[in-house]
């Protein structure tokens, strides 16, 4: 269903690479959200990003911030539109990763590697 929504639901706002890398260098940084599940957290992730899994996100939306914008991670860039779509309905400014992890890696943006923090 969730696919199904993606191709029907509406295009959700995106950002790319260097627009995340110029938001990650300005005072006020967005609040980095990775959808993805921990094995894939562990394996590489952004510095920063904070992992609710797309699964947990609706019964964890007090654990995000309502005064910053929210830029949702994932592998490819199509689960963070799902959880994009999430936020928005729930009332938070969000943006998906356009491409996610996958999109970073091709720029050479550092990442973090093993257990989380």
């Amino acid at each position: 269903m969730s696919i199904l929504r993606n191709l029907l639901g509406g295009s959700v706002p995106t950002i790319d690479v260097q627009e995340l890398q110029q938001k990650l260098a300005e005072d006020s940084q967005p609040y980095l959200l990775d959808v993805r599940e921990p094995a894939e957290f562990r394996q590489y992730r952004i510095a920063g990003a904070n992992l609710i899994p797309l699964g947990e996100l609706s019964g964890r939306l007090d654990e995000l911030p309502r005064d910053r914008e929210i830029v949702c991670i994932c592998a490819t860039g199509e689960r963070s539109v799902t959880a994009v779509r999430q936020l928005a309905d729930a009332g938070y400014k969000a943006v998906s990763l356009r491409d996610g992890m996958i999109a970073w890696f091709k720029a050479r943006r550092p990442i973090l590697r093993g257990p989380m923090e």
